[in-house]
Formats: structure tokens, sequence, C-alpha cells
């Protein structure tokens, strides 16, 4: 799985490039993504702008990254989808369960303003 990390004080952005999230890189980024948790993580950005196609392999990958996070009061952003990326998403009727950003800078503001709330607790 070919993939860059950018780690930033509040959060972690993770850009995928791979043109497919399918059963041959969703084990790797599933991997990644618990990792990245275990080693403190909080609040991740996963940028797949270069993604194309997405299967059911993928999909799973990216709820189990979700689930992980926000178990942990953190937040798991989708940034930059492709188009059929996007549409699995809404079919499959994970459009309510995960947080999905048009782009990075969204992505982080999202992040900071959920980060403010937290502390207010």
């Amino acid at each position: 799985m070919k993939y860059t990390i950018d780690k930033q004080e509040k959060f972690l952005s993770l850009t995928l490039h791979e043109e497919k999230l399918d059963a041959n890189i969703a084990p790797d980024l599933k991997s990644e993504l618990i990792t990245l948790h275990a080693e403190g993580v909080k609040n991740i950005i996963l940028d797949l702008n270069e993604v194309k196609y997405t299967d059911s392999s993928g999909l799973s990958a990216l709820l189990v990254g979700n689930r992980i996070v926000q178990e942990d009061g953190g937040m798991f952003v989708l940034a930059r989808l492709s188009d059929h990326t996007s549409k699995l998403i809404k079919i499959s009727q994970l459009d309510s369960v995960l947080n999905i950003l048009p782009t990075i800078e969204e992505a982080i503001d999202a992040i900071i303003a959920n980060e403010g709330e937290g502390s207010n607790h």
C-alpha cells in the first residue's frame, strides 16, 4: 500500500496513493489505522483523492477506522472522494455514519471545531 502521512498537532492526514481501495489494499489500510490509533493519534483525515474505485472491503476498512477513532472521542474524516467512492458510500447508506468533506481544509476545520467542543465537557 502506497501512502503518505502528514502529522500535525491536532490531527494526522493520511493520503492514499492507490487507484483502488479494494481487497488487496483494505487490510493494510485497516491495520495502519489501528496502529496509528494505538500510537495515540486521535483525529485522522483520510485523503482519498487518488482512489478511483472502492469495493466493500474498502468500505469495511473505512468503517473500522471511523469506529476506533470515534470510540476514543476523536474524529475520522474522509476527504476528496471520487464520484465512485462517494456513490458507493451513499448507496450503502453510510453517508450518515461517515464524516465526508470535499476538501482537506474543511476536514481540518471540522476537527479543530470538534476539538474545541471536546474541551468544554
